[in-house]
């Protein structure tokens, strides 16, 4: 009886292996997935993305679809071309793409003349071994690799602001605590020079964290895809702050800061003031808490708050979402809407989410 019972211990332990197989295969397609997740109402953004992912892309693809949408679309002037000039009226392009499952990430910033940011990211993800390329380099990459370019960037919008902002002096601006030659610079250390050298005796003094910034000048679409098969990705692309200091990059391509994802956790977006935001790695932050077990709205909160006891003053937002599609959003300094695409929705629903 004994010797019976053994011998069959080898098909209890295979059939046992194959039925755990199977359930593992229906968890995976389990009606959760797919799931899209985007920064701020970019709902045709977001339905481009789930149309994607829907059809089978994986969520590389698919996030390359969303943000490539969003940047034709010119998301709220400020992403893709045609918005946020700089102090010299020119508009650069600043993306990234990250496979949460290999941990790969492709990114660009400071790109002139190549309107399609997230697509160069992705090239430079898929085709290099860098993680992110800048400036005119960027741009010949790009190019090079069959992007349309060069291109301007501007548009006649992005040209009016810009000519209104120079009869305003200039102002406001991302200097601190410098001497203009005239109104709008060139800017010199205030501390070391004297006003005897002929300089204006106007000095400027604008700090950014209290300039006006807001959804409509200063913001990154930042997206986030689980396919089919549960696997994530991240993407964002921007065209930075409006009158940034020619040369500025801030968090939209830096991994950890404006978007993070692991396969085996959940991702983080992020948009707001990127030259506080990215000081803190707040995706990165977000993504280690689940990690350890916090929920997503505690561990949005909680990325939030260590930013706001720095920098009280700054305004910025984050959503979160976990590998069970669990999802939330926080924010400090203004109000804050992100976008989710899931199987039980008829259509994208927008949540908003209070400081």
């Amino acid at each position: 009886m004994a010797a019976n019972r053994l011998s069959s211990l080898p098909i209890l332990i295979l059939t046992f292996s194959l039925l755990s197989l199977v359930i593992g295969q229906e968890a995976s397609d389990s009606g959760q997935y797919p799931v899209v997740v985007s920064t701020w109402p970019f709902v045709e953004a977001v339905r481009t993305a789930w149309r994607a992912v829907d059809n089978g892309f994986s969520a590389v693809d698919a996030v390359v679809e969303g943000c490539s949408a969003c940047e034709e679309l010119r998301c709220d002037g400020t992403v893709g071309p045609g918005g946020s000039p700089d102090e010299n009226g020119e508009t650069t392009i600043d993306a990234l793409v990250m496979d949460g499952v290999t941990m790969e990430v492709g990114a660009v910033a400071a790109m002139r003349y190549v309107r399609e940011g997230i697509k160069a990211a992705r090239l430079v993800m898929q085709y290099t071994e860098h993680t992110l390329l800048v400036g005119e380099k960027a741009s010949a990459f790009a190019i090079s690799m069959g992007l349309p370019g060069p291109t301007n960037l501007s548009s006649s919008e992005s040209i009016e602001k810009w000519t209104k902002w120079k009869e305003n002096d200039c102002q406001p601006n991302f200097w601190k605590d410098v001497v203009p030659t005239n109104s709008c610079g060139p800017y010199h250390a205030k501390d070391s020079l004297g006003l005897s050298h002929g300089l204006c005796s106007k000095t400027t003094n604008i700090n950014p964290r209290s300039s006006p910034i807001g959804r409509h000048n200063h913001d990154t679409i930042s997206m986030a895809v689980f396919d089919k098969m549960g696997k994530i990705a991240v993407g964002t692309s921007t065209n930075g702050a409006t009158f940034k200091i020619p040369g500025r990059v801030g968090d939209g391509p830096i991994a950890g800061s404006s978007a993070y994802a692991d396969d085996e956790v959940g991702a983080c977006g992020a948009t707001g003031d990127g030259d506080v935001m990215m000081r803190f790695l707040p995706c990165y932050q977000v993504v280690e808490s689940m990690r350890l077990g916090m929920e997503p709205k505690l561990a949005a909160k909680d990325a939030m708050s260590r930013i706001a006891r720095k920098f009280p003053g700054f305004v910025g937002a984050v959503f979160a979402i976990n590998k069970k599609g669990v999802h939330a959003g926080a924010c400090h300094g203004w109000t804050f809407q992100y976008s989710v695409r899931s199987p039980e929705m008829d259509d994208v629903k927008v949540y908003t989410v209070l400081p």
